[in-house]
């Protein structure tokens, strides 16, 4: 009996450290509980709210990035999307003395037709007894003229060889043009380019009787896009780029100076459409 109650005494003692130690375990983790949640409130708390994105957000981001991007002018636009459809036209011809080839013509044209259908000013071309073509990528070849309206001072050339890409312009009616607006003339001004200037609608249905007399040109556009011997075929563009007319003469009151003094006139895309076989607008 002794022996019992003393083992009871020792199972006792060494059980009560036991339940202590447990307690204080639980203890421990609600704590450590109770600590995560009242960090995570904390954070939900300290953690910005999701903004509503309205109409206006909108408009001032766009509004931002437009005043930080830098967009090209309408003279880049115009000029980038009409260049692969232009084409520098050179005429030649025999000398009769010395049976040696002479070049006698320089001028532009411009691709209406995937076909390789160009159209170009007849001046350029009349009379050649050969004419050659140079298109955008370097690619040289000789061209026929396939039609002609002495009327507008139009031919259409056609070339023996094309580049693999070749693009056509896009042309626009010109029943909507107005005095004011922007246009774009691009050619070989003497030999050089492709050059583009730029310029606005002066007039409308203006009438021009040529140097040389043979014609009288009616129904023109006239601009003030500096235009120069050389700009002869080429076209006068909007600023996307679309084919309003078909740069043929300049006004230089003094007749021994062909050189630009502000007058320029181009044959509207609807009679040069027409000169190619193609419906008007």
């Amino acid at each position: 009996m002794m022996l019992r109650a003393f083992l009871q005494r020792v199972r006792h003692r060494w059980q009560r450290p036991a339940r202590s130690t447990v307690t204080a375990a639980l203890a421990g983790a609600l704590g450590a509980l109770v600590v995560i949640a009242l960090g995570a409130g904390l954070l939900g708390a300290l953690a910005p709210r999701p903004v509503r994105i309205t109409q206006e957000h909108i408009d001032a981001a766009v509004a931002k990035s437009l005043e930080e991007a830098v967009l090209p002018s309408p003279a880049v636009r115009a000029y980038e999307t009409i260049l692969p459809s232009v084409v520098r036209v050179e005429s030649f011809v025999v000398d009769a003395d010395s049976k040696e080839e002479t070049r006698y013509g320089v001028g532009t044209g411009v691709v209406i037709v995937e076909d390789g259908t160009i159209l170009t000013n007849l001046h350029v071309v009349q009379g050649a007894e050969r004419i050659k073509v140079t298109f955008y990528d370097g690619l040289e070849t000789e061209a026929l003229v396939s039609g002609a309206r002495p009327e507008h001072d139009l031919a259409v050339i056609r070339a023996r060889k094309l580049p693999d890409d070749l693009q056509a312009a896009t042309m626009n009616s010109t029943q909507d043009l107005a005095p004011g607006d922007y246009v774009f003339a691009v050619g070989f001004p003497f030999g050089i380019g492709p050059s583009l200037s730029a310029g606005v609608v002066s007039g409308l249905r203006r009438s021009f009787h040529s140097p040389d007399g043979d014609r009288m040109l009616t129904n023109l556009i006239q601009f003030d896009a500096a235009a120069n011997p050389g700009n002869s075929g080429g076209p006068l563009i909007n600023a996307e780029g679309e084919v309003l007319g078909i740069v043929t003469a300049i006004l230089n009151p003094n007749e021994d100076q062909r050189t630009f003094v502000g007058i320029g006139f181009a044959v509207p895309i609807e009679n040069a459409a027409a000169a190619a076989g193609m419906p008007p607008f």
